[in-house]
C-alpha cells in the first residue's frame, strides 16, 4: 500500500471510542456510541446496526428520524425557539386543545420531563386540598414498586429504598401500599389523605399491570372520599398500550394525569392534565417552567399526538402487541428454566426472570445480538418496541431474543 494511500484511510477511519470521565458517572453506561437512526434502527460507530427495543425507555414512540417529526422539527426551529412563559405560547394552545378534545382533561401545564409532571401533579393535588377549604389534606397514597421520577418528591412518591438511599430524610407525605391490596388501601385513607396517585402499568417496577377492578376501585375511593385520583401514564400513554392512555382499558378517568416520553418522540416534553376541578388552585405564580412548553417540543408533540392517536394507528398497535406477546410466551416454553412469566400490555411488555437469572445477564446478551432491551425491577427486562415496529422487525427480535436466552443459558 502506498504511504499517500494508508493516509488517507487513516484519516478517513472514525476515531477509537473511549469512554469520557468528564460525564458523571450517573449510569452503567454500555460501551457503544450511535451515531444514526432509522425507524426502528440505531446505527454505532462502527456501522452496526441495533434493532431498537428499548425505544430510548419507551419515548421513540416513532421510532428514529420519523419524517414527520423531522419536518416539524425543523420548520420550527426556522421560525422560533423561545419567548419563555411570560407570553402566549400558540404551539401551547394548539397542543392544549387537542390533548383536552381526545382525553378527560379541561387544563394542561407544559414541563419538560416525566418527572416535572408527576412533580406538577403532587403539587396540583395539595393545592387542590388547599383551595377547596381542606388544608389538613395533603398526603398522597401511592403503591411500592411505583416509579414517578428521581426529584426529592417523587423518590419519597415511589419509596424505593435503593433510590432513597444517601439523599437524607425522604420528603413527606406520601404513605406507601402494597399495589393490588385493597384492604390496605383503604385503610391508608385518612382525614390527611389528597389523592391516590399510581401507574397503571409500572414500567420500571417491573411491567406489572394494574387491574381493570382495581383502578376502578381507586377511582370509586376517591369519589367517595373527595380525593383526586393522579395517574402517572409517563411510560404507558402515548399508544403504548393499544389505547391512547392505559387507564382507557378500564372505562374510567383521572382527575390528573402526568404524561411526557412517548409524547416528544424523542424530543423533551411533558405535560400535567387535570380537569378545570381539580387545576382551580393553579393560579399565577404558584407553578412554573422556564422551558416547558417551548415552541419546538409544542410542534414535535403537536405532530405525534396527531399520528399516535388516530384509530387505524392504535388498531395497528393492538393486532401487533398479539404477535410480540405470543412471541413472548413461546419463548417461555423455550427457556423454562431462565423465565417465570411473561407481561404484556402491548407494546409495553417484558419477562420476568427465573430467580438467580439476572436481567443485566439478559440485556447484554442481547446486545451482542444487536437488540436493544431494558431492565427493570422485580428481575424483569422490557421490551419495547416503537410503535411503528413492523411485523418483520418483530419477528426479528423475537429470534435476536431467543438467540440471547441461548446465550445466558450456556453461560450458567
Amino acid at each position: 500500500m502506498s504511504s499517500s494511500r494508508a493516509a488517507t484511510e487513516n484519516a478517513a477511519a472514525p476515531p477509537v471510542p473511549h469512554a469520557s470521565d468528564a460525564v458523571m458517572g450517573t449510569y452503567a453506561r454500555q460501551d457503544v456510541v450511535f451515531t444514526r437512526g432509522e425507524g426502528c434502527w440505531l446505527i454505532a460507530e462502527n456501522g452496526d446496526r441495533y434493532l431498537d427495543f428499548g425505544s430510548g425507555v419507551a419515548v421513540n414512540a416513532l421510532g428514529h428520524a420519523h419524517p414527520q417529526l423531522v419536518a416539524a422539527l425543523t420548520e420550527q426551529a426556522g421560525k422560533l425557539w423561545h419567548t419563555s412563559n411570560l407570553y402566549r405560547v400558540a404551539g401551547q394552545e394548539a397542543l392544549a386543545d387537542k390533548l383536552t378534545r381526545l382525553t378527560f382533561a379541561e387544563r394542561a401545564f407544559f414541563c419538560n420531563s416525566g418527572a416535572e409532571a408527576c412533580e406538577g401533579a403532587i403539587k396540583l393535588a395539595r393545592r387542590y386540598q388547599f383551595v377547596t377549604g381542606h388544608p389538613e389534606r395533603w398526603r398522597i397514597v401511592t403503591f411500592r414498586g411505583a416509579f414517578h421520577g428521581r426529584t426529592l418528591a417523587t423518590i419519597a412518591a415511589g419509596g424505593n429504598p435503593k433510590y432513597l438511599e444517601g439523599f437524607g430524610e425522604p420528603a413527606t407525605g406520601f404513605d406507601h401500599v402494597e399495589l393490588g391490596d385493597r384492604a390496605a388501601l383503604e385503610a391508608a385513607i385518612g382525614p390527611e389523605t389528597a389523592a391516590i396517585m399510581v401507574e397503571p402499568v409500572q414500567g420500571e417496577g417491573g411491567v406489572r399491570a394494574v387491574s381493570v377492578e382495581d383502578l376502578r376501585h381507586m377511582r370509586e375511593i376517591c369519589d367517595a372520599n373527595g380525593l383526586l385520583l393522579i395517574l402517572d401514564e409517563v411510560q404507558s400513554g402515548m399508544g403504548r398500550t393499544g389505547r391512547l392512555f392505559a387507564h382507557e382499558w378500564a372505562g374510567i378517568a383521572p382527575d390528573v394525569m402526568a404524561i411526557a416520553k412517548g409524547l416528544g418522540g424523542g424530543f423533551p416534553v411533558g405535560a400535567m392534565l387535570a380537569t378545570a376541578d381539580a387545576a382551580q388552585g393553579m393560579t399565577p405564580g404558584t407553578h412554573g417552567s422556564t422551558f416547558g412548553g417551548n415552541p419546538l417540543a409544542m410542534a414535535v408533540a403537536g405532530t405525534v399526538i396527531d399520528i399516535v392517536s388516530e384509530p387505524a394507528f392504535l388498531d395497528s398497535v393492538r393486532a401487533k402487541s398479539l404477535q410480540l406477546k405470543q412471541g413472548l410466551a413461546a419463548l417461555k416454553d423455550q427457556f423454562p428454566a431462565l423465565v417465570e412469566e411473561v407481561r404484556a400490555a402491548g407494546f409495553l411488555s417484558g419477562l420476568k426472570l427465573k430467580e438467580g437469572v439476572a436481567p443485566a445477564d439478559v440485556v447484554k446478551a442481547a446486545a451482542n445480538e444487536r437488540l436493544l432491551l431494558v431492565g427493570a425491577g422485580d428481575n424483569t427486562v422490557r421490551v419495547l418496541p416503537p410503535l411503528i415496529a413492523s411485523e418483520d422487525e418483530l419477528s426479528q427480535a423475537l429470534a435476536r431474543l431467543s438467540r440471547a436466552l441461548a446465550r445466558v443459558t450456556k453461560k450458567s
